[in-house]
């Protein structure tokens, strides 16, 4: 690292032979310098520059705790049969514990954002982690249908770092050119998780001897594992607080407080940037055309695919005859769906390349125009093919084509959002993520309801014309998403406020970091 010494004209500023304090004969105007703590060119301990197998293993490992929270939501919710039984509750109180587990999704990240801006990655990662194995333990325990449905939303709180924090990592430590495939991994874990999880709830379930509280168990010592290996290979990847600790180091080894870390400078008080984290998102949800149209596109896809997997259990169980473990089978629909649209976007990120330097951010858009049109098209396949007389492989084909299409959508906007908004791209994706995780928290607990009343051919259609309505969203914002971003007041507004706060925190002029 580092060590610029930022002095007034009248002299120059030297170390003392320690290195770390100054010369006390300098001229006074030169001892109110300050020490500007910074990575050096290519330096090792900046993140983008570790090495590539640790960039990898830091990827993956992080990676994994997105697996984990997606097995957690899809392994529950094919325990409600059992769980039903022996708790004596509804299949709507038991749709809650699903439904709940997707609000504490939603909402947390909005805090948890400010959060690692003073303490880093690492420590949130164990905090949230620890908490999300003691939920384990609370569910598995629950002798009322009430601690279960408490115990779900603070697991999804604190498995929500497992779904957002990792986005984060993952672009600490790779650069915009490289980090297309490092994001699609960490996308696939997420669905890959959801398929996976759903096998092993539904095998464990269809064992009388074990059912809902063993998924808990055997999920828990599977994630307790995982823990064990966190601790042991991941290193914080926050850039302003690997500085900041360098800097504090200096300050307390020296007894000389002008060591400051150049990322740290603009840092404002955790409560304004709380407040910051949480309306920000919403500002950019409600009044930012972009993140709007995105938001409310993947916000009906998601949903759609809760409310979907809600639906194979009855369609398959009632139409085809399938037990419960073999209606567990059926979701690794999500997993092939998953990996389909990892496929998809190598060929995109070689698509982008190509077309970066005409189109701009729009280049990320080229599958997302065809998976626009597959989402619905898929849902009506799905929808009209909910028949005893229709073979049961059809629905599958359907299912896996509808989740490629999906995972394609969600891919694309992690990276459109983040090209388009820069500095802002974790308030917008903040938005849209909180716009998912509500229509993931709402659908299913009304879903059950119109199954019954419309049917699943009918009422599969209907979210499949909702589909189709958004399918010319990023078609749209390919031709015309540059003039939208020029002419939006919300960014000139946010510029206004962070250049306020830069003068407040930074009277010489420092730049320093207001977001990221």
């Amino acid at each position: 690292m580092t060590i610029d010494h930022t002095a007034t004209p009248s002299g120059s500023c030297t170390p003392s032979s320690s290195g770390l304090g100054l010369n006390s004969r300098l001229p006074s105007s030169d001892k109110d310098a300050l020490f500007a703590v910074s990575f050096e060119p290519l330096d090792e301990r900046n993140p983008i520059y570790f090495s590539y197998s640790k960039k990898w293993l830091i990827t993956i490992v992080t990676s994994f705790f997105t697996f984990l929270v997606s097995t957690a939501a899809t392994s529950f919710s094919m325990g409600a049969p059992s769980m039903m039984h022996d708790l004596n509750c509804t299949q709507f109180q038991a749709t809650v514990g699903l439904s709940l587990y997707c609000l504490g999704f939603g909402i947390v990240p909005l805090v948890t954002s400010s959060l690692s801006e003073d303490f880093g990655r690492l420590p949130l990662y164990y905090v949230s982690f620890l908490g999300f194995l003691m939920m384990h333990v609370m569910v598995a325990l629950s002798h009322n249908v009430q601690t279960v449905i408490i115990a779900r939303f603070l697991q999804g709180a604190f498995g929500s770092t497992g779904s957002t924090m990792v986005a984060g990592t993952v672009a600490d430590l790779w650069s915009p050119a490289e980090i297309g495939l490092p994001m699609a991994l960490y996308t696939l874990f997420a669905f890959v998780g959801n398929g996976v999880g759903a096998v092993f709830g539904g095998w464990v379930e269809q064992n009388h001897r074990l059912q809902w509280r063993w998924i808990q168990w055997i999920h828990l010592i599977i994630a307790g594992v995982y823990f064990v290996v966190m601790i042991l290979t991941i290193d914080e990847t926050r850039p302003s607080v690997i500085l900041e600790k360098t800097a504090r180091k200096l300050r307390a080894s020296s007894g000389d407080n002008r060591y400051y870390s150049v990322l740290s400078t603009a840092k404002i008080g955790l409560a304004k940037r709380i407040y910051m984290s949480s309306t920000r998102p919403i500002s950019m949800l409600l009044f930012e055309p972009i993140v709007t149209a995105v938001s409310i596109w993947i916000g009906i896809a998601w949903g759609n695919q809760i409310k979907i997997s809600r639906s194979i259990p009855g369609v398959f169980r009632s139409l085809h005859g399938f037990n419960q473990g073999q209606v567990g089978t059926v979701y690794m629909t999500m997993a092939v769906g998953g990996f389909l649209g990892f496929l998809t976007n190598r060929y995109q990120e070689r698509l982008y390349r190509k077309y970066v330097s005409t189109r701009g951010a729009q280049a990320r858009l080229h599958l997302a125009c065809v998976a626009g049109f597959l989402f619905p098209i898929s849902m009506f396949m799905f929808a009209w093919s909910a028949t005893s007389s229709v073979p049961w492989p059809v629905l599958v084909v359907a299912l896996t084509i509808y989740l490629w299409a999906v995972s394609t959508i969600y891919m694309t906007i992690f990276t459109y959002i983040a090209d388009c908004y820069g500095v802002y791209a974790s308030s917008a994706l903040a938005g849209q993520s909180l716009c998912r995780n509500l229509t993931a928290t709402a659908f299913p607990l009304f879903a059950e309801r119109m199954f019954r009343a419309m049917g699943y051919r009918w009422a599969n259609t209907m979210f499949a014309l909702a589909g189709t309505v958004m399918s010319p969203i990023p078609i749209v914002l390919y031709f015309f998403g540059p003039r939208i971003l020029a002419r939006s007041k919300l960014l000139g507004k946010l510029h206004g406020e962070d250049k306020t706060l830069l003068e407040q925190k930074n009277p010489n002029g420092m730049k320093g970091d207001i977001e990221k």
